[in-house]
């Protein structure tokens, strides 16, 4: 099991579309990825309690993941993290 912590840089924080962005990037993997954001804990794969962990633009979420690619889906999500899910980063951010 492996943990990274990643910065919500969309300016709309984690909403919809960067919720979908992010089940379609964990279905590509086997591994079993969590998001955590402050006490609130979400299934990667679930758009709806990927909405429900409310994580406004600028906030630090954990990703978790655990099984055998792992480290391939962690990477994949930070690239995706940090690519802003392909929208305008907040400014100072």
């Amino acid at each position: 099991m492996i943990e990274k912590k990643l910065i919500v840089s969309s300016a709309s924080g984690l909403h919809a579309r960067s919720a979908q962005a992010i089940v379609q990037e964990v279905n590509k993997h086997q591994a079993e990825i969590k998001l955590i954001n402050e006490n609130a804990e979400a299934d990667a794969a679930s758009i709806l309690e990927l909405m429900m962990l409310a994580a406004a633009p600028g906030s630090t979420v954990v990703v978790r993941a655990d099984g055998s690619d792992e480290q391939q889906a962690v990477a994949a999500l930070e690239e995706l993290f940090n690519n802003n899910f392909n929208k305008e980063p907040v400014d100072g951010i």
